[in-house]
């Protein structure tokens, strides 16, 4: 759950002054990164042409890739701090660790939720045996004020609500949707949910009229909205919608709906860390080379990851409330 680039760009995020007030159909195309020794991700978010939707503010979608005589996801220790990061599989497994001493194996379609508050250290790798394929997303949550210096925290829920019906299979990751609450803890108004479209299928979802949203496909593609979204994009939907049509032309297809209140803080995120101010980044990342605050991940076979140098420019947060 990594952001691995070598000399990462700082990104300001929040404010409302770019989130539409109204529908809105806005297609966006990710970019490849390296993540780790073999996995190459689409990262979707943040994005030239959108920062955030909600409070999330983080996506990589990574697969199918064949991984059966690679060693898959390997992501040595790395440290985070103000955000939630969110583990979502479709194939393979990935084994978690934490600098609380959590070991968890992560299995498709079972949530894995950090919450790194005020410092947190982890790393994630595919087990020495694993299957033919790996297919997932990692996504990031920034914290409001009041609950980014929390304790860190890591949940694991096996077993999510679903909602089923018009040829459409949703599983609730986090927040709500059509009545089915995700256990997972959420600190601002969100939801995320994945969706499996069965061949043919023509639904309309409800939505909620106050949250912004956007769709990305994992795998296959649908047409959402009068649009068609195929892996590697994003579609930015805006607000003021009550339900989202989807149909599934091609062949079956699974996507994931993002949504939130839109997040009117102003944010700074920089490598692995969501901040408010270039000094809070700048210590995070001291602290995380000198061994401070973040704490230590035991049983990973490996050092921890190093932290990028900060960039010459002054990072901080700018925009305006809408």
């Amino acid at each position: 759950m990594s952001n691995l680039d070598l000399k990462p760009q700082p990104s300001v995020c929040g404010g409302r002054e770019d989130v539409s007030a109204e529908p809105v159909r806005q297609l966006l195309t990710g970019r490849e990164v390296q993540l780790g020794e073999s996995t190459l991700v689409r990262r979707l978010l943040p994005n030239l042409g959108r920062r955030m939707v909600g409070a999330w503010c983080f996506v990589d979608q990574y697969g199918p890739d064949d991984i059966e005589r690679e060693p898959g996801m390997q992501v040595a220790p790395h440290p985070h701090m103000g955000l939630q990061t969110v583990s979502w599989l479709h194939d393979g497994f990935v084994e978690h660790r934490d600098s609380l001493g959590t070991l968890q194996t992560i299995r498709p379609r079972q949530l894995g939720l950090m919450t790194s508050g005020r410092a947190i250290s982890h790393s994630e790798q595919s087990p020495r045996s694993h299957g033919k394929w790996l297919h997932g997303a990692q996504l990031w949550v920034a914290l409001p004020d009041e609950h980014r210096f929390t304790e860190p925290t890591f949940e694991h829920h096996p077993e999510l609500p679903r909602v089923q019906g018009q040829g459409v299979d949703a599983t609730v990751i986090l927040g709500s949707l059509d009545g089915a609450a995700s256990p997972g803890r959420t600190y601002t108004p969100l939801v995320g949910a994945d969706l499996s479209l069965a061949v043919g299928a023509e639904a309309r979802l409800p939505l909620h009229p106050d949250f912004e949203y956007a769709a990305l496909a994992m795998s296959g593609a649908a047409t959402v909205d009068g649009v068609r979204v195929e892996v590697g994009s994003l579609l930015y939907l805006g607000c003021g919608r009550r339900e989202l049509p989807l149909r599934a032309d091609d062949g079956p297809a699974q996507l994931m709906l993002l949504g939130g209140e839109p997040f009117a803080e102003k944010l700074v995120m920089w490598w692995n860390f969501v901040g408010r101010t270039h000094e809070e980044i700048a210590e995070a990342r001291e602290a995380w080379m000198t061994g401070d605050r973040f704490g230590e991940v035991h049983g990973y076979d490996g050092a921890p990851i190093p932290a990028p140098e900060l960039p010459a420019l002054r990072l901080k947060p700018r925009g305006r409330e809408r």
